[in-house]
């Protein structure tokens, strides 16, 4: 996994809603995303600089999922948020 911080863009805007999801807006390129329970857990810990790697290693405590399975899942997100030009380098 890489040991490369990555943290929220400053144009990218969280918002908290009811029922497990959230939305990130793209103030720039005016776009708007939802995200699940899972993206919220990791975006949130985005937000405080933590690695991609602590994020995984807490994801799998608090989902009971297998360390292999949430490293993938976070990477995969990550990479989708860094494709959307929602992250940059902490």
């Amino acid at each position: 996994m890489s040991t490369i911080l990555l943290k929220p863009q400053d144009q990218v805007v969280f918002s908290d809603l009811e029922g497990g999801e959230a939305v990130l807006v793209d103030m720039n390129a005016r776009r708007y995303y939802t995200l699940n329970e899972t993206a919220i857990f990791v975006w949130q810990r985005l937000e405080k600089n933590t690695s991609a790697e602590e994020i995984a290693r807490e994801l799998a405590d608090t989902y009971d999922v297998t360390p292999e399975r949430a490293a993938a899942s976070v990477q995969k997100l990550l990479a989708e948020l860094s494709q959307r030009n929602l992250l940059t380098s902490a």
